[in-house]
């Protein structure tokens, strides 16, 4: 047990990477509308909480996105024809 916690205490101690910048809004509005989806089943918001209360989810979710908070992968194109696969069965 003691190892599982000396290896939390080195990723909280890791430098927090942000993300590229994203420049297609139609990927931006697919990862932000993930993001509300996460904030809400409850995971809790990465902004500082005096920039979280007046706002909508989807408001938080988006801020979360813009400042680069919030890590994401595009689907590669092997994955992209397997799910296809799958809506034709």
């Amino acid at each position: 047990m003691a190892q599982n916690t000396d290896s939390k205490d080195h990723a909280a101690d890791a430098p927090v990477q942000s993300a590229a910048p994203i420049t297609s809004r139609f990927l931006f509005v697919d990862v932000a509308a993930q993001r509300a989806k996460q904030l809400r089943r409850g995971a809790l918001p990465r902004l500082h909480r005096a920039h979280v209360s007046p706002h909508k989810l989807e408001r938080v979710a988006m801020e979360e996105v813009r400042q680069g908070m919030i890590l994401y992968t595009l689907p590669t194109v092997e994955e992209v024809i397997r799910g296809r696969g799958r809506s034709n069965d």
